[in-house]
C-alpha cells in the first residue's frame, strides 16, 4: 500500500511538470528559446543517466556514450528520410536501440573484463570507431553529415521519453540486479564468491545505458534536424562525464540537478562563445576541491524515507498530542 502511494506520488508530480510546462508555452512564457533549452536539457538527462548507471552503479569508467548516441541518431536519421512520419520516427527508435544493443554486446563482452583506465581508454576508441564507420558511410552521407531532417519531436515528446527511460533504469537499478551491480562495484572478488556473475551484471548495465544513449540521440537527430560525425566525438562523451562527477556518481537526483545547471548556464553563456566551456572547468575544479562527491554525492530524493520520518514521527506521538 505505501509503495503504491508513493509510484502515485511521482506519477502526480510528472504529470503536473508537463502541465506545468504546457501552460507556460501557452501563456508566452516559454518562447522557442527556452523551449530548446528545455529540450537540450531534457536529452542530457537521458544521456547522464544512462551513464551514472554504467559508472555510479556498475563502476565502468565509460567515454563511449557519444558513440551509441550516434548509432541512435543516424538510425533515426536514414529511417525518417524514407518515412517521415510518426509511427516512422517511433521505428527507428527501436531500431537504433537494437542496433546499438548489438555494438555494445559486440563492445562489451570483451572490453568489460578491463577496468579503470583501461576500460575508459577501450570504451573511448570503440566510439571512435563507431564515429570513424559512419563518417565513411555512403548512406550516412559521410563527413557531410545529414540535413533537413524531419522535426517529428517537441518538448512533449522529450519530455515523456525523460520520464520512461528514467523509470526504467531506476527501477533497474533498485531491483536485484541493481543489488548485484552495487555488490561487484563495491568489491568484484567478494561478490563472485556469493554466486554473482560480474560481466552478466556489468554486461546487461552496459547494455541498458547504451540503449538509452540511442534513444537520446534519436531525439537529437529529429529535433536539431541536422547531425555531422564531430557532432558526436571525444568531447560530447567527456561532456557528459561532467553532468555525471558533477551531479555526484551514484546519484540520479545529482545528475538530473546537474543537467538543469549545466544547460541553464550554457544557454545564459551563449553569447560568450568558446569562452564558456572556460568557466564550466573553472566550476568543474571548484567543485571537485570543495565537494569532491559532486553536488549531491550520493543522495537520493526518496519519498519511501520521507513517508518513513512521517510515520516514525507520528507513532511517537500519544493520541493526546504528547511526546511520549
Amino acid at each position: 500500500m505505501k509503495n503504491l502511494k508513493i509510484r502515485g506520488v511521482w506519477l502526480v508530480l510528472m504529470i503536473a511538470g508537463f502541465y506545468l510546462i504546457n501552460f507556460l508555452v501557452g501563456a508566452g512564457v516559454i518562447d522557442s528559446f527556452i523551449e530548446n533549452m528545455i529540450v537540450t536539457i531534457g536529452i542530457n538527462i537521458i544521456l547522464a543517466v544512462g551513464l551514472n548507471l554504467i559508472i555510479g552503479y556498475a563502476g565502468q569508467f565509460s567515454l563511449g556514450h557519444a558513440g551509441f548516441m550516434a548509432i541512435g541518431a543516424y538510425t533515426t536519421a536514414i529511417i525518417v528520410a524514407k518515412l517521415p512520419t510518426t509511427i516512422g520516427f517511433y521505428v527507428s527508435i527501436f531500431a537504433g536501440i537494437a542496433i546499438a544493443v548489438l555494438f555494445a554486446l559486440i563492445i562489451g563482452i570483451p572490453t568489460l573484463r578491463l577496468r579503470g583506465d583501461y576500460l575508459a581508454i577501450a570504451t573511448m576508441g570503440a566510439a571512435e570507431i563507431i564515429r570513424v564507420i559512419i563518417n565513411n558511410l555512403k548512406i550516412t552521407n559521410g563527413a557531410a553529415g545529414m540535413f533537413n531532417i524531419p522535426n517529428l519531436a517537441s518538448w512533449p515528446t522529450v519530455y515523456i521519453l525523460v520520464c520512461v527511460t528514467t523509470i526504467i533504469i531506476v527501477n533497474f537499478s533498485r531491483s536485484r540486479a541493481g543489488r548485484a551491480l552495487q555488490a561487484i562495484r563495491d568489491d568484484e572478488i567478494a561478490a563472485e564468491s556469493v554466486g554473482i556473475t560480474p560481466l552478466k551484471w556489468k554486461l546487461a548495465a552496459f547494455v541498458l545505458g547504451t540503449a538509452t544513449a540511442s534513444v537520446a540521440g534519436s531525439l537529437h537527430a529529429v529535433y536539431i534536424q541536422t547531425i555531422t560525425p564531430g557532432d558526436f566525438g571525444i568531447m560530447s562523451s567527456v561532456s557528459l562525464l561532467i553532468i555525471v562527477v558533477m551531479g555526484g556518481v551514484g546519484s540520479y537526483t545529482g545528475t538530473v540537478v546537474a543537467a538543469v545547471i549545466l544547460g541553464v548556464l550554457d544557454t545564459a553563456l551563449q553569447s560568450l562563445g568558446a569562452l564558456r566551456m572556460l568557466i564550466y572547468a573553472v566550476i568543474l575544479i571548484l567543485i571537485m576541491m570543495f565537494k569532491p562527491s559532486g553536488l549531491l554525492g550520493h543522495y537520493e530524493l526518496s519519498f519511501t524515507k520521507i513517508w518513513d520520518k512521517i510515520s516514525s514521527r507520528s507513532n511517537k506521538i500519544n493520541p493526546k498530542g504528547e511526546q511520549s
